[in-house]
């Protein structure tokens, strides 16, 4: 299992909680595609955000806190008179990258950074999540570490850092992030069509004490 920062709802834009009628409207067009669960109308909160390199879709938060545990999905929606296309994140990439076959996906100088910390955010691979660090506030330890020991380690860190664009569009930033129990720092190539890969890891960091991630 990989180690988690934040909770991923916190790693994009601003997000809008959404009245009752709306809810209801949503949890008609979405809950098909949640079977066997599906969300109650009467116990679901959805907050909405706009995600810069979307221009038709809008990211969903649903969330039911009446059950134990409490329930949360996220969905890439967008309206349609024929009826809504409707992408529940199953934390696989494949979700992403049909959505932005679809959208299409607007990648630029002004919404690479956006995009990367949203695949990211919202990606498991086979051995868990690689999560972007840009702050030791980032990071949810288990123990905290000492005052020295911090200062040294947000020093190291820094923003997501857009480095070129090559000549056939591909975006190459640097990164930190941590993974499993490491932290490292890495450079992130996207693809036009926001295909992503990484390259040139460099450990940092390794045996840290943070808490295991648990986003589903």
């Amino acid at each position: 299992m990989i180690y988690r920062t934040k909770d991923c709802a916190e790693m994009t834009e601003e997000w809008q909680k959404l009245g009752p009628d709306m809810v209801a409207r949503l949890l008609g067009e979405i809950n098909p595609h949640l079977a066997p669960v599906s969300f109650d109308t009467t116990s679901t909160t959805i907050r909405s955000q706009k995600l810069s390199f979307y221009k038709e879709y809008s990211f969903l938060e649903l969330t039911d806190l009446s059950t134990v545990p409490g329930a949360r999905k996220y969905v890439l929606f967008k309206p349609g008179t024929k009826g809504a296309d409707v992408n529940v994140i199953n934390w696989t990439n494949q979700t992403i990258y049909d959505v932005n076959e679809k959208a299409p996906v607007v990648l630029n100088e002004d919404t690479i950074t956006s995009y990367v910390k949203f695949f990211f955010g919202y990606v498991r691979g086979r051995h868990g999540r690689f999560l972007i660090i840009e702050t030791i506030d980032d990071v949810r330890w288990q123990i905290e570490p000492p005052a020295q020991g911090r200062k040294v380690m947000q020093e190291m860190l820094a923003p997501v850092t857009l480095e070129s664009m090559e000549a056939d569009g591909v975006f190459s930033l640097s990164a930190f992030m941590v993974f499993k129990d490491s932290l490292f720092k890495t450079r992130i190539h996207v693809n036009p069509d926001g295909l992503v890969s990484m390259s040139d890891e460099d450990l940092k960091i390794e045996g840290m004490p943070i808490l295991q991630d648990t986003a589903a």
